[in-house]
């Protein structure tokens, strides 16, 4: 069963809407179920098919109408629509889905305009819907991660050599044993992320003050990571995510 028609069997009474409230629910499960920034005249109609529904010929006009309804249910994008702001609201109420969404903050929404396409974006990007909805720790553990994740990529691409010759110097000869050469991603595995850190600033890959930059989020990180009684506070997320994504993401670039 494809999801927008397990989608639309979760509906009650779903069968008795009409080709308006029709559109608008898929509207609403290609926004806010498959996270797509629009929905297009195509995705409907796609929609439709895999519920077993004839798609209505004229889905367009009624995409347009709704854009001058009273109440306007849809805003227009480049490519599609969208529901309205408080006509998604209240599709959200009616189907049991009510969020009380936070407003990123416009220093993070520009950060992450200046990431590169592909899946490190796509992944901070559902970072910052996290803190859109107060779930800091998520969003914070996320953070921490993708830019880990970049560091590795970045040493793989252009400091392999300076990395090794730090890391077969290093006190810790047992786990320099059980790594030996790191030559793809999986051989970070056994390295520890403070013994990380530490061979990147022995190797000079990145500063000592970008060291102790990311020290201080993985401090917060092993915190966030843990259940206890410290509660990750909007302000602290926004400096860790501001850190690491000026610091290391967008500083050290593949």
């Amino acid at each position: 069963m494809s999801e927008a028609r397990r989608f639309y069997s979760s509906v009650k009474d779903a069968q008795a809407l009409n080709d308006v409230g029709k559109i608008e629910l898929f509207v609403y499960f290609i926004t806010e179920i498959e996270g797509s920034d629009v929905a297009t005249t195509q995705r409907l109609t796609e929609c439709f098919r895999e519920c077993s529904l004839t798609p209505p010929k004229t889905i367009p006009q009624i995409l347009n109408r709704g854009l001058t309804s009273n109440p306007k249910r849809y805003v227009k994008g480049n490519v599609g629509y969208k529901l309205e702001y408080h006509r998604r609201d209240e599709l959200a109420k009616l189907l049991g889905a009510e969020t009380h969404t936070v407003q990123v903050p416009p220093e993070l929404r520009e950060l992450e305009g200046k990431l590169p396409e592909g899946v490190g974006k796509t992944w901070f990007k559902e970072a910052m819907d996290c803190y859109g909805v107060e779930a800091y720790r998520a969003a914070l553990i996320m953070t921490w991660i993708f830019a880990l994740d970049h560091l590795l990529n970045y040493i793989l691409a252009h400091k392999l050599v300076e990395f090794n010759a730090a890391l077969a110097a290093h006190p810790d000869q047992r786990t320099v044993k059980k790594v030996g050469l790191v030559t793809a991603r999986d051989d970070f595995g056994p390295i520890g992320e403070e013994m990380l850190l530490d061979l990147c600033k022995t190797a000079k890959i990145v500063s000592a003050d970008v060291r102790r930059i990311m020290g201080v989020a993985l401090g917060v990180r092993n915190t966030a990571a843990h259940p206890s009684g410290v509660v990750v506070t909007r302000s602290k997320f926004v400096t860790i995510a501001e850190d690491l994504v000026l610091n290391v993401v967008l500083k050290y670039l593949i």
